[in-house]
């Protein structure tokens, strides 16, 4: 599929929406599947446009990127955002404590991350990329 690139903001998460489920359509997932990896790439781009660039008073883009292959869909969606590692927010430990001893916030960043087969963060010099893989032939991908 071609890159979709978006503003930063708010307003484009529709259109990122339709671009995860026709990826997710090509790729032939399951509605769960595909809904569960809407719901996480969702939660990614919103945390990009909220902290990465509203917080931070930046204006930038967003580029996803959709590549299949025989195992896979993979969803790459890269940024200039503040640069934040997504995999180092919440531990499991942190959802042992109580309401009250638990730091506010990262509960969806975890979820989507779970929400995945795999999840990988990289940094390029001013560029994030926040990559989700689901499996086409199992895992979350045939439940």
């Amino acid at each position: 599929m071609e890159p979709l690139t978006v503003p930063g903001t708010l307003d484009s998460l529709k259109a990122i929406a339709e671009y995860v489920m026709a990826a997710a359509m090509v790729a032939g997932l399951n509605k769960k599947t595909s809904y569960r990896l809407r719901l996480a790439v969702d939660e990614i781009a919103t945390n990009i446009i909220n902290y990465g660039y509203k917080a931070a008073n930046r204006e930038g883009i967003l580029i996803l990127k959709a590549d299949l292959d025989d195992h896979s869909l993979t969803i790459a969606i890269k940024d200039t955002g503040v640069p934040f590692n997504p995999t180092q927010k919440l531990t499991p430990d942190d959802l042992n404590k109580s309401l009250q001893e638990r730091q506010i916030g990262g509960l969806g960043v975890y979820l989507a991350l779970n929400s995945v087969d795999r999840f990988i963060y990289k940094q390029d010099g001013n560029q994030n990329c926040n990559i989700l893989i689901v499996n086409r032939d199992n895992g979350l991908g045939t439940s």
